[in-house]
């Protein structure tokens, strides 16, 4: 028996005469803590206390080519989200996941959302500027007006989830960008629902 071995042993009877070993094997690393393993204590409390909070900022982003009945259901989301007293940030959107997310919102107390452009209102097609009227929380960046749409969508993706708590994605295997902001919200130790729609 090695030193890192473990010894149990049991009574056989009431008098302790036939006594059974079992060697229980433990790995030597097992107590030892490696200095570069991250604090997943840490993490699990940060994540836990999110989830605890009564209201949060969420971060509802996704693709734009969902059906009605997918749209529909971010919709009511984020309605119920917002009546719990949350706040729900996300990105422009003439359809698809950021759109259902802003009808929802606007539903329910449109001071609960926030909406952050990758560029300005001017540099959005017409039925996402007619979709923001009567936001009253609209986040533009002229500086990006020079970037290119998937460039600046990159760059606003990464600024909603910095706002967030709580990431809410929805998108498909195959969907590289939303992909990208998944992992820098692991990254930043956000709490995540994906919903994948393939």
């Amino acid at each position: 028996m090695t030193e890192s071995d473990k010894e149990i042993l049991l009574s056989a009877d009431e008098n302790n005469q036939d006594v059974q070993k079992i060697v229980v094997p433990i790995d030597d690393d097992m107590d030892t803590v490696k200095s570069d393993s991250p604090n997943t204590v840490d993490e699990l409390a940060m994540e836990l206390a999110t989830i605890k909070q009564s209201a949060k900022k969420i971060a509802i982003i996704g693709s734009r080519n969902l059906p009605i009945t997918h749209q529909q259901m971010i919709e009511t989301l984020a309605t119920a989200l917002v009546m719990q007293g949350n706040t729900i940030i996300t990105s422009g959107g003439s359809s698809g996941t950021n759109a259902a997310a802003i009808r929802g919102a606007m539903k329910a107390n449109p001071d609960k959302l926030c909406v952050i452009l990758p560029q300005t209102i001017g540099q959005q097609p017409s039925d996402v500027q007619d979709q923001l009227i009567g936001v009253p929380n609209i986040i533009e960046h002229s500086d990006r007006a020079m970037m290119t749409l998937a460039d600046a969508s990159r760059v606003c993706n990464r600024e909603i989830i910095d706002e967030c708590n709580q990431l809410i994605c929805f998108l498909s295997h195959t969907s590289k960008t939303l992909h990208n902001a998944v992992q820098y919200a692991e990254e930043g130790h956000k709490v995540i629902t994906v919903f994948y729609l393939d």
